[in-house]
């Protein structure tokens, strides 16, 4: 099995020589990729899509079109900080407030001109996770950009009760991100309920076990130090 960063490079490097990323370069990042916009149609169809009051996404371009549209249809949603740097590390962006376009508040600068910095106590449960991968299989493993902060996300998110095992998780990627090879996981990474293609929805079998809060043990101590939210719920 390869381990994560053979994977990660292997990906980036395949999707920037077929050309089907809208940057020069994806590596060190979650690839926004053509055909992004029809997987996003594929993913509104979805009953767990239909049924979603509220959403958490990652602030990646490739997800952006389910972020605008999740504002239109009235769904609250929230984003992280980048890389979690301030206390009140989620923004909250409610349509029945919000002073701006959804288009406007899908970018990650309208995000943060226009939205709420909530703290992870005063989110709303969701119901419905949005994550950007590097690369998923069709059992549910998803290998992000390496940084940790989705899986970090998740746990502060699953310590307060916002988010739960029965929570469905969707990424959306392009066909050559789907990978026919088993992937390597740990305890604190989220298993993807589903991966949408702008060809297909892969149903993952739901048998991989979903993180229960964070892992203390696999974090260093500067991580936990550069992180407000993380010292706050290690001191109580």
């Amino acid at each position: 099995m390869r381990d994560k960063f053979a994977v990660r490079e292997a990906v980036w490097t395949a999707l920037e020589q077929a050309g089907v990323v809208r940057a020069r370069s994806v590596h060190d990042k979650i690839p926004d990729f053509y055909g992004a916009e029809a997987a996003a149609q594929r993913v509104f169809a979805l009953a767990v899509w239909q049924r979603a009051g509220a959403l958490k996404s990652n602030p990646d371009k490739a997800q952006r079109p389910l972020r605008q549209r999740a504002l239109e249809e009235g769904k609250l949603l929230y984003m992280a900080v980048p890389r979690l740097q301030q206390e009140r590390c989620f923004v909250e962006l409610d349509p029945a407030v919000l002073r701006c376009t959804p288009a406007q508040a899908s970018t990650i600068s309208g995000a943060f001109k226009y939205g709420r910095p909530v703290y992870v106590t005063e989110m709303r449960p969701v119901d419905l996770v949005i994550s950007g991968s590097v690369a998923v299989n069709r059992q549910g493993v998803r290998i992000g950009k390496g940084g940790g902060y989705a899986d970090l996300e998740y746990g502060l998110a699953a310590a307060a009760g916002i988010v739960s095992p029965d929570t469905p998780v969707i990424t959306t990627v392009h066909p050559m991100q789907v990978l026919a090879e088993s992937l390597p996981r740990t305890a604190h990474d989220v298993p993807l309920t589903y991966a949408v293609t702008p060809d297909e929805i892969i149903q993952c079998p739901g048998d991989l076990p979903h993180p229960t809060g964070i892992y203390w043990d696999d974090l260093a101590e500067d991580k936990i130090a550069a992180i407000p939210a993380l010292g706050k719920l290690r001191g109580g």
